[in-house]
């Protein structure tokens, strides 16, 4: 082997969710591990950054729930939404029997970044970030291996397994040709921000109407909205002017109309 050139037992592609917690299930394990993440950081916005009961039942099987609790994160113990004029609670957490019955909202690169500094405590971890991957490495018919691009360099990483945890435009899937499943999702959601008063109510809802959902999570000091569209209509709303777009909104959440400050931005 030449120099670049790194050799483990499982390589990971991609340092979200899905991947840096099997790079530190299988380094806990004692498996060999080489993450490869292509940005510098983790500190990208993302959507709902929820850690829902579930996961947390599961940092509490691995011993980590109380160090990862005493993170920076608010508590929903329900969902409330509304519908035309009917307003209900459509999901009441308290009931669930987990040891957390409640969705955590927290920051995914504060997750990250927890999951990435629990993992280097083995020795089976290694984490390579500004890796991104250009190419497996084929030999006999099968897959021995990824090249990625670092700022250094490109590298080569020989593995016995290829884990592609690179997200919905996965270059694993692509340059293995494997052919995904598509659900087709007859939807779209435009994610974006606005800044949040006292006078605001507290709860984190959704509103749903003839043709439209607007989803508001309690952030504190904003709410991070999510609009629902229809498949493909992303390109109409934007040849519309802003005023359309925020009319539609104040529509859905009345209480938004006070403070003509309040401009989303698409997050």
């Amino acid at each position: 082997m030449g120099n670049g050139t790194n050799l483990v037992r499982c390589c990971i592609v991609g340092g979200g969710p899905a991947g840096m917690m099997l790079g530190y299930l299988l380094a806990r394990a004692g498996v060999e591990v080489l993450v490869l993440e292509k940005h510098s950081d983790f500190l990208r916005d993302f959507r709902g950054d929820t850690i829902h009961p579930s996961t947390l039942e599961v940092m509490h099987e691995l011993g980590l729930l109380d160090e990862f609790l005493k993170l920076p994160h608010q508590k929903v113990y329900e969902l409330n939404a509304q519908f035309g004029e009917m307003q209900l609670t459509i999901a009441d957490f308290r009931h669930l029997p987990t040891r957390c019955r409640f969705v955590a909202f927290m920051p995914q690169w504060d997750f990250l970044n927890f999951l990435a500094k629990k993992a280097t405590r083995y020795q089976a971890f290694d984490l390579k970030m500004e890796a991104e991957m250009v190419g497996l490495i084929e030999h006999s018919g099968r897959i021995i291996g990824v090249r990625a691009k670092t700022p250094d360099g490109e590298i080569e990483v020989r593995a016995d397994l290829i884990v592609g945890a690179d997200g919905r435009t996965s270059i694993v899937r692509e340059k293995a040709g494997l052919q995904a499943r598509e659900l087709g999702a007859p939807m779209d959601v435009l994610w974006f921000r606005i800044r949040r008063t006292a006078e605001d109510p507290a709860v984190t809802m959704g509103r749903f109407d003839a043709g439209r959902i607007f989803i508001a999570l309690n952030r504190g000091d904003y709410w991070q909205c999510g609009y629902v569209i229809a498949k493909g209509q992303f390109e109409e709303m934007r040849r519309q002017d802003f005023d359309t777009f925020r009319a539609a909104i104040v529509k859905l959440a009345p209480y938004l109309q006070s403070q003509h400050s309040r401009t989303p931005w698409l997050g």
